[in-house]
């Protein structure tokens, strides 16, 4: 597969390189350093800008799929709605390309009709984040375009390439000591499982141990 992704350098980003390129999956790596990218057989590096539609659109012509593992700086958290709408307009243009997204864990429900972020048991400090990819996800269900959004689990860190983990739709995936984790690679095994195997049109799911 032609697969285009944004976010490459990134701690998930550069994740799903690693596997996308394993399986021998070509892959155009956009990034605004792309000597940053990781010289892997397959892999072109090209600049390119998140933020402008009709560079996304020349970006991602011909491409089979498109993966957004953009994430927004600290300060200004809702850059991944803009971004991410603009993917979705350069997809939109292109008439077809897949677009799969790198989510997030709030919108998961813990009881039922109760969200992780309505819960109270996320810090202050992480809201930002939740609220801008809550409304990233209300905001592809909105579309019209061939969408996935892969919420990980609560925590989600770079760690083992286990190649055992449990998948869901929209519940929170916790262990029996009630921890929700996965690993970044574990994580990329997954979304890319999902790329070739496409089971989530135009919908969410999510992993955890």
């Amino acid at each position: 597969m032609n697969i285009v992704l944004y976010g490459a350098t990134g701690n998930a980003g550069s994740r799903i390189l690693t596997e996308l390129t394993s399986r021998g999956h070509k892959v155009t790596a956009v990034a605004r350093t792309p000597s940053k990218v990781a010289a892997l057989p397959g892999v072109t590096a090209i600049q390119g800008d998140i933020f402008s539609p009709d560079a996304i659109a020349t970006a991602i012509a011909g491409s089979d799929a498109v993966v957004s593992a953009y994430g927004p700086p600290h300060d200004d958290t809702d850059q991944v709605v803009t971004a991410t709408e603009n993917l979705v307009q350069a997809v939109a243009k292109n008439g077809g390309p897949r677009l799969v997204v790198v989510g997030g864990a709030g919108s998961l429900f813990v009881a039922p009709g109760v969200t992780l972020r309505a819960s109270g048991y996320l810090p202050p400090s992480y809201l930002p984040i939740v609220d801008s990819h809550i409304a990233v996800l209300d905001n592809l269900k909105k579309s019209t375009i061939d969408w996935t959004y892969f919420s990980p689990a609560a925590y989600f860190e770079p760690g083992e390439r286990t190649t055992q983990y449990r998948l869901g739709k929209d519940d929170l995936i916790s262990n029996e000591k009630n921890e929700s984790r996965i690993s970044m690679e574990d994580y990329a095994i997954a979304l890319v499982d999902e790329l070739e195997h496409p089971k989530h049109s135009r919908e969410r799911f999510t992993i955890g141990y």
